[in-house]
């Protein structure tokens, strides 16, 4: 051993890729340790100021919260808005008594829930994101730090498709093993009041990976019974809409493939502007009629206009004359074609949907063979597809390089405001000068390249997807209704401040000591979540023989947390169901004789063999079993509804919303009073009458013009509107009473610790494991193996996650590129603090589905049960299949109390 102290007597005896993941292991422990602990009701009594203790001043090198009482004091507390918040009245004598009654609520866990709750969830997304700031901004003293860096994670595919044109694709794009597109539309006949009839039938061309090809059709109401069936099957789940039909007429009363006269009205009413030159020549677009409205507001944008729409007119390909021509082919329902085949999409990407029987039904029952008209049509809107594939492509192209243009100012501005107090610079020259002109050279550079990554996303929403059709249509209809005059009087004439004291006041008032409003709207919408619980739960007990056991399971329920604590540990140490446990326990009474604890065991024997089985016959005991499943969550739910409305009608509640109400909305009011904000709603509507113009005409032109008009349309478009909102951000700036500039100052406080850490405080690991080896706390060459087992174990992992990833991307045929200008890597996480490999580390732990759906609720408990486990192993098996195992940690654990006094010690500073 004393060999073994000389050589540790050196200040290297890690290399610095141990020292970093030995930092990272203890600190991830220790942010794990206190994001659990702090739901414990006397967590805040030891969390230090400003929350009172019993135990009097805890000091910060005492604190069992080192980190999340740092990030309190340093970023929770200077929130501009909490600033000023008095630390006996706000913090402990409201928010201090509301998170302690709360936690003393002990509202149910995931494991009482048999599901993940919101609450587990969050916790996790809050471990993971504390625990990346404190790795990524802590530093190790002896400045050697190392990560595990693959050069090859950082090379992406070149030319690969952008994620909306991936999409957009007419085939090829499997998306869970389907490849759908509706390829075409025909005509059938049909009977209805005793006349022939004809409508709209939809071909669609399915194939499943392994599979050959085939061809569907599928009316309007076929679609609607694919959405009504899922509903049954996978109820709870949210669906999107369903596709409206274009009700825009036609321009002609011709269609290739046939457009019937004796068309019947529900499907005559959409008709898309497709038009070709026998399926060889140039695609055009046309949209139904134009978006119209007033006269005032028409005139008031035509001179502005011209430039960048009007000016397209003499590239267009083509003489007026042909337009005619070509305006007299078109494409029926071709709108409606496309918005379907992205409602299919949509659907498909939810791999439940995509697998359930109803999707395989709808999608494989009664194929076709196609007419030679039908492979007509499906041949011409194939070669429409293309078009507008082929245009997209041309548009991010031209963006793409109008973009890389100004990557060369970019990149000084980037250089510029990663520096210190970059943004309050920016803020500052934004407060003092009222137009763009008169910004410096490099932010009217940057102005100019918010102009193409605004017009890019703009073309993307109201052009470039399947969807875009639909989404335009309701942008359109929304803005239409909008009554933007009463808006901008109302708000000039109205006091905000005084309105909405008023209505905190009626909603908080307690009228001769009785409830609030506020109260009893909370409290009727909790107690009417009581009464369903209830009639659920009355259910299950006539279905119940023996109400013995209810009166167990209730009583569990009812019971202080630490009794539970016992049942749930003993049920995991004798590896037993929890309702076996809480059956066999005496500390519920009535105590249940032998005969009854017997029937219980066998009841969990059937109900186990029910959900391994799926082929054999339930049994009875199985069945008896489920309903004891089921009452004892119903009757946590309902235990956890009682909890809630009781919390609302403490005082301190309602004390709480009034104080943040105060504390949050009396300074926006302020702003929006002398900023004049009503005079930007006007503001707003002429922008929006002048995108839908833009739009409108953008459709109406040939696919084969000239790309570049249509992105300085766009561009235009944005110019034309930019003075209106920098004056909006310059008049909010003005008068906020410096509360803008408070938020950038925060923000940088908190960029400024990401890059350079507590002041003055760096984690000396050499030093913490020089010491622990020497003092006989760990051995030295465990310690060490454990070490290197978790630097192998992560570059195991990230090799694995890379493959994943390639391998999806191979798949789907995207590239994680996807749908970039230039100008979106104008920013790094590393320019803030965030190591780049601890941000993609956060990712790999932070990905998968969530598995859980309160869709379980309306179905049986061996149902849900099955489907539960079923996908849970999916899941499991699809994210972990070759994923490395973490190896076990024991001997590091030893040194875990060293290193948090270590740590306590550079928080503390």
């Amino acid at each position: 051993m004393s060999q073994q102290n000389i050589s540790l007597s050196s200040s290297r005896a890690l290399t610095g890729r141990q020292e970093h993941y030995l930092k990272r292991e203890l600190l991830s422990q220790q942010v794990k340790f206190e994001i659990t602990e702090f739901s414990s009701p006397t967590a805040l009594e030891r969390f230090g100021a400003p929350f009172k203790s019993k135990y009097g001043e805890i000091s910060p090198f005492d604190s069992e919260f080192p980190i999340l009482r740092y990030l309190f004091v340093q970023f929770g507390r200077k929130f501009p808005f909490l600033d000023h918040a008095n630390e006996k009245e706000f913090w402990q004598d409201k928010l201090q008594v509301f998170l302690s009654s709360f936690a003393n609520k002990h509202i149910s866990s995931s494991e009482d829930r048999l599901e993940e709750t919101k609450r587990k969830k969050l916790s996790i997304k809050c471990q993971k994101m504390v625990e990346l700031m404190m790795v990524s901004a802590i530093p190790t003293a002896s400045g050697y730090e190392e990560r595990i860096r693959f050069s090859e994670l950082e090379v992406v595919e070149a030319g690969a498709f952008e994620h909306g044109i991936i999409h957009t694709l007419p085939e090829g794009h499997y998306t869970n093993s389907w490849d759908v597109n509706v390829a075409g539309v025909r005509t059938i006949s049909f009977r209805k009041n005793f006349r022939t009839r004809k409508q709209a039938e939809f071909i669609l061309r399915v194939k499943r990976k392994g599979e050959s090809g085939i061809f569907i059709g599928r009316r309007l109401s076929d679609f609607k019974d694919l959405r009504a069936n899922l509903t049954v099957q996978l109820p709870g789940k949210l669906l999107p809409a369903l596709p409206k039909k274009g009700k825009n007429p036609p321009k002609s009363s011709h269609v290739i493939g046939g457009f019937p006269d004796d068309q019947d009205e529900d499907d005559s009413s959409s008709v898309s502007g497709i038009s070709t030159e026998g399926f060889s020549s140039k695609v055009k677009i046309f949209s139904g009629k134009e978006h119209r409205r007033s006269a005032s507001n028409t005139s008031r944008r035509k001179a502005s206009d011209k430039s960048s729409i009007n000016g397209r007119k003499s590239s267009d390909s083509g003489t007026p004359n042909n337009m005619k021509e070509n305006q007299s082919n078109l494409f029926w329902r071709e709108n409606d074609r496309v918005t379907m085949r992205a409602f299919l999409r949509t659907l498909l990407r939810n791999p439940q949907i995509a697998s359930s029987n109803a999707m395989y039904e709808f999608l494989t029952k009664d194929p076709i063979n196609l007419s030679e008209a039908d492979k007509l049509d499906i041949s011409g809107r194939k070669m429409v597809d293309q078009k507008r594939v082929e245009e997209q492509e041309k548009f991010y192209e031209i963006a793409r390089n109008r973009a890389a243009e100004l990557d060369v100012f970019m990149e000084d501005f980037r250089r510029n405001i990663i520096e210190n107090n970059g943004l309050s610079k920016l803020l500052q020259e934004v407060r003092e000068k009222s137009t763009i002109q008169d910004l410096s050279f490099q932010h009217q550079k940057f102005a100019e390249w918010l102009r193409i990554e605004v017009a890019a996303t703009l073309y993307h929403i109201f052009l470039a997807e399947d969807n875009s059709p639909e989404i335009y249509d309701q942008a359109k209809k929304i803005h239409s209704m909008i009554p933007y005059t009463i808006i901008k009087n109302a708000i000039r004439i109205a006091n905000p401040a005084a309105v909405m004291a008023s209505i905190l006041d009626l909603f908080l008032a307690k009228p001769f000591g009785t409830r609030s409003l506020m109260q009893r709207i909370f409290s009727f919408t909790l107690s009417d979540g009581i009464r369903t619980l209830q009639k659920n739960i009355s259910t299950i007990l006539s279905q119940i023989n023996e109400t013995i056991f209810s009166e167990k399971l209730k009583k569990f329920c009812d019971a202080e947390e630490e009794i539970k604590d016992m049942i749930r540990k003993r049920s995991q140490d004798e590896k037993e169901d929890i309702i076996v446990t809480i059956m066999r326990s005496e500390l519920f009474s009535p105590k249940l004789s032998s005969g009854k604890i017997s029937k219980i065991v066998k009841s969990n024997i059937a109900w186990k063999n029910a959900i391994d089985n799926i082929n054999d016959e339930i049994k009875e005991e199985a069945v008896q079993f489920s309903h004891l499943k089921q009452l004892l969550k119903l009757y946590t739910r309902q235990r956890d509804k009682a909890m809630m409305l009781s919390m609302i009608e403490e005082p301190v509640t309602l004390q709480l919303l009034k104080d943040l109400f105060t504390i949050f909305y009396e300074p926006i009011v302020r702003v929006y009073k002398t900023a004049n904000i009503h005079n930007r709603v006007v503001d707003f509507s002429d922008f929006v009458d002048d995108m839908i113009t833009v739009v409108d005409r953008c459709r109406e032109r040939d696919f084969s013009a000239d790309p570049n008009q249509t992105v300085q349309a766009f561009i235009d478009l944005c110019a034309r509107h930019e003075h209106n909102l920098y004056g909006f951000i310059h008049d909010v700036h003005t008068k906020d009473n410096g509360l803008l500039t408070q938020l950038i100052e925060w923000v940088e406080t908190i960029i400024s610790f990401l890059k350079n850490g507590p002041k003055e405080g760096k984690l000396d690991m050499n030093a913490l494991y020089i010491t622990s080896v020497n003092s006989k706390k760990i051995d030295h060459e465990k310690a060490l193996k454990e070490i290197d087992d978790l630097i192998d174990w992560q570059e195991a992992r990230k090799k694995w996650h890379q493959d994943k990833t390639r391998q999806k991307m191979a798949a789907d045929g995207t590239s994680n590129m996807a749908n970039k200008l230039p100008g979106d890597s104008l920013f790094q996480s590393s320019d803030f603090g965030l190591n780049k490999m601890d941000m993609e580390d956060f990712n790999y732990d932070d990905a998968g589905p969530n598995i859980f759906d309160d869709e379980m609720d309306s179905l049986s408990p061996i149902v849900s049960e099955r489907m539960m486990r079923d996908r849970k192993n999916q899941v499991d098996l699809r994210r972990t299949a070759g994923e490395p195992v973490k190896p076990p940690i024991t001997e590091l654990g030893k040194i875990h109390g060293d290193f948090l006094g270590l740590l306590r010690e550079v928080l503390s500073n």
